[in-house]
C-alpha cells in the first residue's frame, strides 16, 4: 500500500527536519521513500511544503490533488490552503498554534477562521497547539516532534524504529525533549 503524504507550514517550523525523519524512519523499516520540499520562502516566514510518498516502489514523492491519504499542517491556515491535496475523508493533523500572515497583521484580510473550522466536516481531523505542548516540554522547537508523532500513529512504522529516527537527527542535548515530544504526539 501507497501512503501519500503532505506536510504545509511556515518557514523555521522544522518541516525539513520532520520529512527527513519520515523517509529515513520508512527506509529503515524497509520501505521505497521518495520525498521533496519547497523551501524558497523559508527565509521570511514565508510558507514551505513537501511530500512523502511510501510504499513497495515509489518513482516520484509527487501525487495528484485529491490523492493525499495524510496532511500534516504546522498552522491551521495550512491545513485550509493544502486540504484540496487530500482525499475525501483523509486524515488533517494540525497544529492549531496560529501564526498570522502579513496581511491579517495589517488588518486587509480576516483569518479564515470558520473556513478551517469547516475541514472537520470532510476530513479526519486532528487538532492539537503542539507549540504550547512543546513549551510544556521545555522547547516551542520540539512542535513539529509532537506532530510526527501524531502522524505515526497512521503509518506500520516501528515506533522504535521512529525513537531511533528522531534520536539520530536531533542535537544530542536535545534528545530527551525530543523523545518527550515524539510519545506526546504518539499517545494524542
Amino acid at each position: 500500500m501507497t501512503t501519500n503524504i503532505m506536510l504545509g507550514g511556515v518557514g523555521g517550523q522544522g518541516l525539513i527536519l520532520m520529512t527527513r525523519i519520515i523517509s529515513q524512519a520508512a527506509l529503515k523499516d524497509g520501505y521505497d521513500v521518495k520525498s521533496n520540499d519547497v523551501v524558497g520562502l523559508s527565509q521570511r516566514g514565508g510558507m514551505v511544503w513537501g511530500n512523502v510518498k511510501i510504499g513497495k516502489k515509489i518513482y516520484s514523492p509527487n501525487f495528484p490533488p485529491g490523492e493525499g491519504d495524510i496532511l500534516v499542517a504546522m498552522e491551521p491556515l495550512e491545513a485550509l490552503r493544502w486540504s484540496a491535496v487530500l482525499r475525501d475523508q483523509g486524515r488533517i493533523i494540525m497544529n492549531t498554534k496560529h501564526f498570522y500572515p502579513t496581511m491579517v497583521q495589517q488588518e486587509k484580510y480576516e483569518y479564515p477562521v470558520k473556513e478551517i473550522e469547516n475541514l472537520k466536516s470532510k476530513y479526519k481531523v486532528t487538532a492539537i497547539n503542539a507549540f504550547e505542548e512543546a513549551r510544556r516540554i521545555g522547547k516551542k522547537q520540539v512542535s513539529n516532534v509532537i506532530l510526527l508523532g501524531a502522524l505515526a500513529q497512521d503509518l506500520e512504522i516501528k515506533v522504535d524504529t521512529w525513537l531511533e529516527t528522531v534520536k539520530d537527527n536531533v542535537p544530542k542535548k536535545a534528545i530527551e525533549m525530543n523523545i518527550e515530544a515524539f510519545e506526546f504526539g504518539y499517545k494524542i
